[in-house]
């Protein structure tokens, strides 16, 4: 996700600091090379060589006769994204003065006067946040074209986001925006029928293409809406559904503001007309009569006809040759933009094979699912090239 990304990370006097040694791995682990910077508080929090052995990289402390902060923020300089995380009231209040008291802020001012992107990931007491100076301070740096990576509202504090929010968000940063202004409807995981108030029918997908490919559109610069039965996720706002007529009437109301849908979800192909109390069990023998749901695409292509949608198409037998037949008759059958086929192998594993079909044409993915969630958004960029946004 940061591959080949130079990323300079600030950090301030928040309790939060003691989270930057595994913060920095973790850019690190998605292929970001970083280098710090720190005040004088935060270096009372977490020791410098911590940070240091966190990104092997000497860390700056001070400002010195080297002018370390226009070496990573000046234009030309070393960094491509500034981070500051922690940000404290303090710094977000001193950057938004341009206020050059420490080598964070007079890092942060460098970088902002030279176009480098920045990214604030504040952590604070919750009064803090929510006090009016504090509040200005964030909406003024915001209109510089700064990235706030919102904090969690817990406990009477904001802490500071979460590892996967602040990659995200240094990603978008720092990337190209090849889907800026677009809205991106993605749909994952499995969707469940329910039996009677305790059981339920539903199937073995994990949602974890699905939010793959919802994170990489929104690093590629939409806005996402993500239509699942699982957790809030910082890159997309969340329609959250059980069944597959729940995500059907989500999609059906959500279609007419999108500029595409990727349907991603493994949905139920049937359901069952669910009993009103617990089936006893000890049956002998039980019969459900299954009915088939609505397909999903076939919905939403009849009501809007013009709207790109990228397939999936997952299969257990019949290899390639079979996969790859079965989704061209699904992409000539629904006028699809393109489909994504896999073998039903993949489903709940991190490490996937999956074949991008378009036309008589298809190339292969093998690796995680991460990978597969970038190589399909940046497919759908493609797809959208210079079509007019739903905004137009």
């Amino acid at each position: 996700m940061l591959e080949g990304v130079n990323v300079v990370l600030g950090v301030s006097g928040s309790i939060a600091a003691v989270k930057t040694v595994e913060l920095a791995h973790e850019l690190r682990r998605q292929g970001a090379e970083v280098r710090a910077v720190m005040t004088d508080s935060a270096t009372g929090i977490v020791h410098p060589w911590a940070v240091e052995f966190a990104t092997e990289n000497e860390v700056v402390t001070e400002l010195t006769g080297r002018v370390e902060h226009v070496e990573l923020c000046g234009v030309d300089g070393w960094g491509d994204v500034l981070l500051l995380a922690p940000a404290t009231a303090n710094t977000v209040g001193k950057v938004a003065a341009a206020i050059d008291d420490t080598p964070v802020t007079t890092t942060a001012t460098t970088a902002l006067g030279a176009g480098v992107p920045v990214v604030v990931a504040p952590a604070m007491h919750e009064p803090m946040y929510d006090h009016p100076g504090v509040v200005d301070a964030i909406e003024r740096v915001q209109s510089w074209g700064v990235d706030f990576v919102d904090p969690r509202i817990e406990e009477g504090k904001a802490k500071i986001a979460t590892e996967e929010a602040i990659v995200t968000g240094v990603a978008r940063a720092a990337g190209d925006r090849p889907l800026a202004g677009r809205h991106v409807v993605v749909t994952a995981g499995a969707t469940t029928e329910s039996v009677d108030p305790v059981r339920t029918l539903s199937n073995r997908a994990s949602g974890r293409t699905g939010r793959a490919v919802a994170r990489a559109c929104y690093v590629l610069g939409a806005e996402v809406t993500l239509v699942h039965d699982g957790p809030t996720v910082p890159y997309a706002t969340v329609e959250s559904v059980e069944s597959a007529a729940e995500m059907t009437a989500a999609i059906t109301d959500v279609a007419s503001v999108a500029d595409a849908l990727v349907s991603a979800a493994a949905i139920s192909d049937y359901t069952v007309d669910p009993a009103d109390e617990k089936i006893r069990s000890g049956q002998d023998r039980l019969t459900l009569d299954l009915e088939p749901t609505p397909k999903l695409i076939d919905t939403v292509r009849e009501a809007h006809p013009d709207l790109p949608v990228v397939g999936f198409k997952v299969e257990s037998t019949g290899g390639d040759d079979g996969l790859l037949a079965r989704a061209r008759d699904l992409l000539a059958r629904a006028d699809l933009a393109f489909v994504v086929a896999n073998d039903a192998s993949v489903m709940g594993s991190e490490a996937t094979r999956a074949l991008l079909v378009e036309g008589d044409d298809h190339r292969e993915y093998t690796g995680d699912k991460q990978g597969l969630g970038h190589a399909v958004a940046a497919k759908l960029a493609g797809k959208l090239g210079d079509q007019p946004t739903t905004s137009e």
